[in-house]
């Protein structure tokens, strides 16, 4: 009797589980178009972000920086002053 209903469990389960997996043509065909329509709409996606990434649609010529207004840019020298030996050190 042990034995008996593990096996009964397992059977259910899988014609329970089986009922759900069962296809038909009309199914199918509407699984189908909707992975179609999804692929479209990703396609739709790509080729907006595509335009966006390849500036075809934008006038960037007003964000151009004269190399003259460069040269009034101050130079940053590094500090080369950085130490850690207190980091190390085991006095607290």
């Amino acid at each position: 009797m042990k034995r008996l209903f593990p096996l009964i469990l397992i059977a259910a389960t899988l014609v329970w589980a089986g009922d759900d997996n069962r296809s038909t043509p009309a199914n199918d065909q509407n699984l189908t178009q909707k992975h179609i329509k999804e692929q479209m709409e990703k396609e739709k996606k790509y080729a907006k972000e595509k335009a966006f990434y390849e500036g075809k649609d934008y006038n960037l010529s007003d964000k151009t920086v004269d190399p003259h207004e460069l040269d009034k840019i101050p130079v940053i020298e590094p500090e080369d002053d950085f130490d850690m030996s207190d980091v190390y050190s085991d006095d607290q």
